[in-house]
């Protein structure tokens, strides 16, 4: 019976990713680099250290990579402060119905605690989490279960009796792989033939996600 739900952050409660990306493409247009947004896609679910290896793939190993990371991060930060957060769509009724059942909540993402909690703080959803394991609480990057492992384990409930939502690939690799019932919310990236038999629910918004919810909870 499930009795707990883990959340990705960034494509999946909120349209970062779409920010994320404008950012690059800006950066790198202005500094003459070839970049589109198959290029973003190839990080898109990734930790830093494999970013820059794309990067580097790219471009070489003289691409100043941290540097155009922090200034990203930079116009990151500005626009969440200006405009606020971007939350995608039914974010707050899932989160609501799922308190109201009575679910535990963690968060599982490899952004950083600090992002992470400036973002939900700027949704002001950060009251319906329990717990958050964010990319310094963890050794391995999805697709590895860690992150989703030690969101059940804060949580103390098994990973079987947890319900995990995610958008990217890797992310429901990582999620399959601890052992959890799946909702995938495509973003960026939609679901390959390898990972479709992982997915246990398929939605285009979050809301979509409570009828399954349900059943799964009987």
């Amino acid at each position: 019976m499930l009795r707990a739900a883990v959340f990705d952050m960034d494509g999946l409660m909120f349209d970062t990713e779409t920010l994320v990306y404008q950012n690059w493409q800006k950066m790198l247009d202005e500094a003459g680099y070839p970049y589109s947004l198959d290029d973003f896609k190839q990080t898109v679910g990734k930790r830093k250290a494999e970013v820059q290896n794309f990067y580097f793939g790219k471009y070489g190993a003289e691409f100043p990579y941290w540097d155009y990371s922090e200034k990203g991060r930079g116009m990151y930060l500005d626009y969440v402060a200006q405009y606020g957060v971007p939350v995608k769509p039914g974010l707050r009724e899932v989160l609501t119905y799922l308190k109201e059942k009575g679910f535990k909540i963690a968060l599982a993402t490899s952004t950083s605690r600090k992002t992470s909690v400036l973002n939900l703080e700027s949704a002001g959803v950060t009251a319906f989490f329990d717990t958050l394991v964010c990319g310094e609480d963890v050794t391995n990057g999805k697709p590895h279960p860690e992150v989703f492992l030690t969101a059940a384990e804060r949580l103390g409930e098994n990973p079987a009796d947890c319900i995990a939502f995610e958008d990217s690939i890797n992310g429901i690799k990582s999620a399959h792989a601890a052992g959890m019932v799946t909702v995938m919310v495509p973003d960026m990236l939609q679901p390959t033939d390898e990972i479709i038999p992982m997915i246990d629910c398929l939605c285009e918004s979050l809301e979509q996600s409570i009828p399954f919810i349900e059943r799964s909870s009987q």
